[in-house]
């Protein structure tokens, strides 16, 4: 019996929206390929809410957004459609052209690392993002352990990386006006012994 390999199938732009907007599952676009996202442990989903109620909590009254795991964003350089797991936008929102539903405009994204997604957090996704004009701070939060690995973009092609995995430490951000304790962002999440 002879195996054929199972042919990719590309989408165009307009093919991935009409799908997505459709669909009752949330899934990636890149570059032609659709790609579906699985869902989160609790411990995920925990960290993720976490930062998004002390995000709020700060930045009341102040023009900023706070976005969680729906909001789709476009990434034109990298023909990507993603949805981070956290993001800070400030007001007005910059929307893809011809879109309600897309922003293109984000000055902090955060990632909850998974086994199954680290590398792509670390390596491809953080590329993409990169070429986001906008973009000032990328966050990626382990949900094994206490760790946060803190990238912050000082020019046009200079990043500086901070790491913390101590609970008593704690992250000043530089894109908006916002300072959380590990204690605090972890404050809920059972590490597994």
């Amino acid at each position: 019996m002879i195996m054929q390999a199972e042919e990719k199938k590309f989408f165009t732009l307009d093919e991935y929206l009409e799908l997505e907007v459709n669909s009752n599952t949330r899934h990636e676009y890149i570059d032609g390929e659709i790609i579906p996202m699985t869902g989160g442990t609790p411990e995920h989903n925990e960290i993720a809410s976490i930062l998004n109620a002390l995000l709020r909590v700060s930045l009341k009254g102040r023009p900023y957004s706070i976005f969680v795991a729906d909001q789709r964003l476009w990434i034109p350089d990298r023909k990507l459609y993603t949805y981070p797991d956290v993001m800070a936008v400030p007001r007005p929102l910059e929307r893809q052209q011809g879109r309600t539903d897309t922003i293109t405009n984000p000055v902090m994204i955060a990632e909850v690392l998974s086994k199954s997604t680290k590398s792509y957090d670390r390596d491809e996704k953080f590329s993409a993002y990169r070429t986001i004009p906008t973009l000032r701070e990328y966050l990626l939060i382990d949900q094994y352990t206490p760790h946060v690995e803190q990238y912050s973009k000082t020019d046009s092609h200079k990043w500086i990386f901070t790491e913390s995995n101590d609970l008593e430490s704690s992250i000043s951000f530089s894109s908006i006006p916002f300072e959380i304790r590990l204690a605090d962002l972890y404050e809920s999440v059972e590490f597994e012994l």
